[in-house]
């Protein structure tokens, strides 16, 4: 059976002006993202080599800057957006982002709202 390896990056924040109404997209909110990324990771562990990884650290800035960048209406959009980002990435075998929305604006109180994709080569 062949392994199945991850790496999570788990509440990268970064702030956006994503929403559905006009003052999602003028004042902004900060935004929460988790990723899971599945890949062989033996290589890896064998090199001690980043370069045979995919580097977290370049992972949660390249999330970031999508996070704050072209905004959109939904959450689901912008997970599709951060997916299709990591799966640039060749050795990437699939990935699964939640995308967090903390201060949406629902007029119950809620602790958390998020959006969670899976997507994988096809």
């Amino acid at each position: 059976m062949d392994a199945v390896d991850h790496i999570t990056l788990t509440g990268v924040r970064a702030f956006g002006y994503h929403g559905v109404y006009p003052d999602e997209k003028r004042d902004g909110q900060e935004f929460i993202v988790d990723a899971t990324v599945v890949l062989p990771l033996a290589r890896a562990a064998e090199t001690d080599d980043v370069a045979d990884t995919v580097h977290y650290g370049e992972l949660a800035e390249r999330i970031a800057v999508i996070v704050s960048g072209e905004p959109v209406d939904l959450l689901e959009k912008l997970a599709a957006r951060i997916a299709d980002e990591v799966l640039r990435d060749e050795r990437v075998e699939s990935v699964t982002i939640t995308v967090h929305k903390p201060a949406a604006p629902i007029p119950v109180p809620f602790a958390d709202v998020s959006v969670t994709i899976t997507r994988g080569r096809s």
